[in-house]
C-alpha cells in the first residue's frame, strides 16, 4: 500500500517508516527541504517536500496514496519561531484533512495523545482534541491513537532522565513523585499504526495506547537507574508550592526544562487501559524494565 506519512523524520515517525518498509508498504514521506537525511533508508520510499502548515505545499502531494498516517506534533510551543500547538496540531491537521479529501484518500490514521478529552485543561490537550474533531467530522475511514509516554533508544523523556541520573548526585523530583505513568515502547506504538492499515475493524475507533505496566515517577527513575548500573537513585523532592510559581516565571527562558502546561500534565499522570489496542492489533507490549535495560546497556556511566 502507498502510505502518505507526516512526521516521518521524528522519533515515532522513523520507527513507523521502518516498519512500513519491513511490511512491504511504500511510504511517501512529507519533509521540509534539508531534513530528508533524517529518514530511514529503504527501497520503495518516496520523499515529497512540503509543510503541513502550508496548504499550498500539499497540492498534488498525496496523489496515488491510499492512506495517510499523520504523526506531526510538538510537546512545547516556540512563540519566537511562530510555532504553537494550535498552528501545528489544529491548523496543520485541517490542511492535511482538506488535502487528503481533495486528492481522493479514504483512510486516515492519526496520532493524538493520552488524556485528551473535551474537558481540556491545557493548550496542548485543547489543540489535540480539536484535531481529533476534524477527523471525526470528515468522510475518512479514520482511526485515532492516543499514546502515553513513548520511550525508545531515541526518545527525549527517558534519555533526559538518564542524563540527570548519571550527572547529578541528587535527582530533582517535582512534588512527591507518586503520580503514575504507563510508558509504551515506540516499536509497539508503530506496530499499531502499521497494523491499522489492514484492520478494518479499527475504523471509526479511538485507542488509548499505554504499556501494560504502571509506575510512579519515583519507580520509573529507579528502573532507569538500575538499567544504568545504579543500585540506588537518590532523589530530592521539591514541594509544589515552590515549583509551580517558579515554572510559571521561568518557563519562557530558553533551555528551561518545563512549562506550566507540562507540569499540569505530569502531575495528572499518564495511564490508560490498553487492552483494546493490544487485542485488536496483536501487540505483545514490551516490558519496560527489560527493554530499558537493553536500551542503556553500554552507556557510559
Amino acid at each position: 500500500m502507498k502510505v502518505f506519512v507526516t512526521g516521518g523524520t521524528g522519533f515515532v515517525g522513523r520507527e513507523v517508516v521502518r516498519q512500513l518498509l519491513a511490511a512491504g508498504h511504500q511510504p511517501v514521506c512529507l519533509v521540509r527541504p534539508g531534513s530528508e537525511d533524517k529518514l530511514p533508508r529503504g527501497q520503495g520510499m518516496q520523499v515529497r517536500f512540503g509543510d503541513i502548515t502550508d496548504s499550498g505545499s500539499l497540492e498534488g502531494a498525496l496523489q496515488g496514496c491510499e492512506a495517510v498516517i499523520h504523526l506531526v506534533g510538538i510537546i512545547r510551543e516556540s512563540p519566537a519561531r511562530g510555532v504553537s500547538f494550535d498552528h501545528l496540531h489544529r491548523q496543520g491537521t485541517a490542511h492535511m484533512v482538506a488535502a487528503a479529501e481533495a486528492q481522493g484518500v479514504q483512510r486516515f490514521i492519526h496520532m493524538s495523545a493520552n488524556g485528551v478529552t473535551e474537558a481540556v485543561v491545557t493548550g496542548y490537550y485543547r489543540s489535540k482534541w480539536q484535531a481529533e474533531q476534524l477527523l471525526r467530522g470528515s468522510t475518512f475511514r479514520w482511526t485515532i491513537f492516543r499514546p502515553s509516554i513513548i520511550y525508545g533508544a531515541e526518545d527525549d523523556f527517558c534519555n533526559r532522565l538518564a542524563k540527570l541520573i548519571r550527572w547529578l548526585p541528587l535527582v530533582p523530583v517535582v512534588g512527591d513523585g507518586r503520580y503514575r505513568m504507563a510508558p509504551v515502547a515506540v516499536e509497539d506504538v508503530a506496530a499499531g499504526f502499521v497494523a491499522a492499515l489492514r484492520e478494518s475493524t479499527s475504523e471509526g475507533r479511538i485507542y488509548p495506547v499505554c504499556g501494560r505496566e504502571c509506575f510512579t515517577f519515583n519507580e520509573l527513575l529507579d528502573h532507569i537507574g538500575r538499567a544504568l548500573g545504579r543500585s540506588r537513585v537518590c532523589k530530592v523532592h521539591s514541594p509544589l508550592f515552590l515549583v509551580k510559581p517558579l515554572v510559571s516565571y521561568l518557563q519562557n527562558l530558553p533551555g528551561f526544562p518545563l512549562t506550566s502546561d507540562q507540569l499540569t500534565m505530569l502531575l495528572a499522570g499518564n495511564v490508560c487501559d490498553p487492552q483494546h489496542w493490544i487485542k485488536d492489533f496483536c501487540i505483545e507490549s514490551r516490558p519496560f524494565a527489560e527493554t530499558i535495560f537493553r536500551q542503556f546497556q553500554g552507556v557510559s556511566r
